[in-house]
């Protein structure tokens, strides 16, 4: 087979690859509106549900279409955000161990990508935050 005709076939089995490979990435459109969230800052405790991880995560994981929609990410849906749908999804997050919770573990990038995918990490004070949440007990206040 000549070289030429050897990466005619090459390239024609990458194509299927690379597009369902845009097609994945694309799934997670940065189409943040305002300013994605960063005007959202935590305090050093008593961090509430309803004042600060709520609103991140509607303006993060819903509006950039990965937990929204009829085919949410990982099969979380958070459109919109409710403690449930948090607290139910298996070992999302564990009640006063979040080195123990998932959702910690991939907004720090321990497992898997880092979330937000396509994007810059949240601010420290975010993470910071949604793991004191985790460890004051995860309450719905």
């Amino acid at each position: 087979m000549t070289q030429k005709r050897f990466l005619s076939r090459a390239f024609l089995v990458t194509i299927p690859f690379v597009i369902i490979g845009v097609v994945v990435m694309s799934s997670c459109e940065d189409q943040i509106l305002g300013d994605g969230g960063a005007s959202i800052v935590f305090p050093d405790s008593l961090v509430s549900f309803s004042q600060h991880v709520e609103p991140l995560f509607t303006q993060t994981c819903t509006t950039s279409r990965c937990h929204g929609g009829s085919a949410p990410a990982r099969n979380l849906s958070l459109d919109p955000p409710s403690y449930s749908s948090i607290i139910n999804h298996p070992g999302l997050v564990i009640a006063g161990e979040s080195s123990n919770s998932l959702l910690v573990w991939r907004l720090e990038g321990k497992l898997l990508s880092v979330m937000p995918p396509n994007r810059d990490p949240l601010p420290q004070n975010q993470i910071k935050g949604i793991k004191k949440w985790i460890d004051e007990g995860a309450r719905n206040n």
